[in-house]
């Protein structure tokens, strides 16, 4: 019974932590990662559709990305929505294909992506800490309405106090192994 009440809170702690590392998937790190446009949408045929939907996504190089559209009508609106992107990138396109040449990033460059990589951290501790919070809060309804006794109430809180410390710690293992990853040359 005990882990019933705390399963729901459970789950919104993993979700954060799935939502961190997703989030850090499209934080480029030096070498080139498909992930990068997973949040660039091209407008085709008047409708915002995903990249990876309108052609074929390769890495023939480290450092290179390279999109074949199925359709080379939309290399035009694929070039468009990646220099509209954040992405800090120029597309080179033969007719066929885009590439994306990534640059070694500079030292000042891999000090911001790391600070970025620490504020999404912290955000996502926030968040866990918000679930702690809503998860006591609930449980503590639960012991007014005589749902949970006194002393079940205090195991609870324990157990929402672990789980909680457990999910930080998996945020922080995440955010230092993505600052390493920025980091190395």
């Amino acid at each position: 019974m005990a882990s019933e009440l705390i399963k729901p809170f459970q789950e919104k702690m993993e979700k954060t932590v799935t939502a961190l590392i997703n989030d850090y998937l499209t934080i480029r790190a030096g070498r080139a990662n498909p992930h990068v446009l997973d949040k660039i949408s091209v407008e085709y045929y008047g409708t915002q559709t995903p990249i990876n939907q309108i052609g074929n996504i390769t890495i023939p190089e480290a450092r290179i990305i390279q999109i074949q559209p199925w359709d080379s009508s939309a290399i035009k609106a694929i070039e468009k929505a990646i220099n509209a992107s954040d992405l800090g990138l120029n597309p080179n396109n033969d007719g066929k294909v885009i590439r994306l040449i990534f640059p070694e990033l500079t030292e000042e460059r891999r000090k911001e992506l790391t600070k970025d990589v620490k504020k999404k951290a912290e955000n996502a501790k926030v968040a866990i800490r918000n679930v702690r919070r809503d998860a006591i809060d609930a449980l503590k309804k639960s012991e007014k309405k005589k749902e949970i006794a006194e002393d079940a109430l205090k195991d609870l809180e324990e157990e929402a106090q672990k789980l909680t410390d457990k999910y930080v710690a998996d945020v922080e293992k995440k955010c230092d192994e993505k600052c390493k990853d920025i980091l190395a040359v």
